[in-house]
């Protein structure tokens, strides 16, 4: 068991990762539970489409809205705190769901304010744990501290966890979320076992103009090149993907011929890639650099949107799907680790929240794009237009990739 543990996770990352990684896996499973959960209840509630499609907004639209405040309050305040202060928000939210649904007074209004509220404490919890790692794990031990914390996103959050929320759903509706209220509330407790280093709080940050810390943040983005080449990556390699993927439940039926099953069957092939990923991840940053890492990453997702675009055949776009999913996983791990190695500890929370902005302003652009392309010129016009832009943008940025990758900063956040 102790030579598991130590595969799984190695001693030299410290008593305090650990910790952190029990929490972030018992907040993944209950996420993952949610996931279901929630397009279920509604479902049960309306049969009214705009209804139940305002539950995905309500899922987009709180870190576009609350994103930045959420990295200033991370560089403000205790950052652990800020954590476990979201997740109680979560759990107090839950509770009243859960008396709701007990009682028979949920209402269609009711589970939409209860699952935007939830979304809206996840971003100020996800964004500020994200500050966490590099806190706690010396900076060339992130990339391992990332793959396992993704380790968790994808077999919890992505694998496991929504079908458990759907099997708990049919064996009564309010069952879902008592495991998900008790699984984040561990997770506030695991926690709370995390001791961290000092950071901006420590140092009179706590008061002070928001918005000038705000753009503090986004000022130091556009002025270091490696960060803000990232940033901008992420942002318009989201508008390709989120064009492509707008449209996907339309390809899977119509183009490749799948059913509901069928559909729900990229979703899980993906899963498995990234598993894949997670696998071979080690193995890979130890051969390869990050800077080449990250260029062939591209050049897959690229190939990605060429490859769908042709075929008709599913069998050969669930392997697609499995390699992307590899990739994927990839890709935001080394994303994730180039970042934490280059900001300075007292910045990670609004740093990451511009990162934020841009993932999910990219998916939004890209959706409004991919939608109408479809409609216009048919269901794989969004998949040539995420090629061409992703071909072309592989090309302008091939030189830069390298320099991202090793552009640390010597006051960057991890110890020693």
């Amino acid at each position: 068991m102790g030579r598991a543990a130590e595969i799984l996770v190695p001693a030299r990352l410290g008593t305090g990762f650990r910790w952190l990684l029990a929490s972030s896996w018992s907040t993944n499973l209950g996420d993952g539970i949610a996931t279901a959960a929630g397009p279920l209840l509604l479902a049960s509630l309306t049969q009214d489409p705009f209804l139940i499609s305002l539950a995905a907004m309500l899922r987009w639209a709180p870190p576009l809205v609350f994103g930045l405040y959420a990295g200033v309050l991370a560089d403000r305040h205790d950052r652990r705190r800020v954590v476990m202060a979201a997740n109680l928000a979560r759990v107090a939210v839950l509770v009243a769901l859960i008396v709701a649904l007990i009682t028979g007074t949920v209402s269609v209004a009711g589970a939409l304010l209860a699952l935007g509220l939830l979304a809206t404490a996840e971003v100020f919890a996800d964004n500020t744990a994200t500050t966490l790692t590099p806190m706690l794990v010396h900076r060339d031990d992130l990339a391992v501290a990332n793959s396992r914390l993704q380790t968790g996103l994808l077999t919890l959050d992505q694998l496991v966890g929504p079908s458990i929320g759907a099997v708990l759903f049919t064996a009564g509706v309010g069952w879902p979320f008592a495991a998900e209220l008790v699984l984040i509330a561990a997770g506030v407790l695991l926690v709370s076992k995390v001791v961290l280093p000092a950071h901006g709080y420590a140092a009179g940050r706590v008061g002070g103009d928001v918005r000038r810390d705000i753009v503090e943040g986004v000022r130091w983005v556009v002025h270091n090149p490696a960060v803000r080449t990232l940033v901008l990556t992420i942002m318009i390699f989201n508008v390709t993907f989120g064009a492509a993927w707008s449209v996907l439940v339309l390809y899977a039926t119509r183009r490749l011929g799948l059913g509901a099953v069928g559909f729900g069957a990229l979703t899980t092939v993906m899963a498995l890639g990234g598993l894949l990923g997670t696998g071979l991840y080690g193995r890979l940053t130890r051969r390869v650099s990050l800077g080449n890492v990250m260029r062939a990453g591209l050049v897959v997702e690229t190939l990605t949107h060429l490859a769908l675009a042709v075929t008709t055949s599913a069998g050969v776009a669930l392997v697609i799907f499995f390699v992307f999913g590899a990739h994927a996983f990839i890709w935001h791990t080394t994303s994730l680790t180039v970042r934490q190695r280059a900001v300075p500890a007292h910045l990670q929370g609004r740093v990451t929240s511009v990162n934020t902005i841009g993932l999910y302003g990219g998916l939004v652009v890209g959706s409004a794009v991919g939608g109408t392309l479809a409609t216009h010129y048919g269901v794989t016009a969004p998949f040539w237009f995420a090629f061409a832009g992703s071909a072309v943008f592989v090309l302008l940025l091939w030189r830069e990739m390298t320099r991202i990758a090793h552009a640390d900063d010597p006051l960057g956040a991890g110890p020693g």
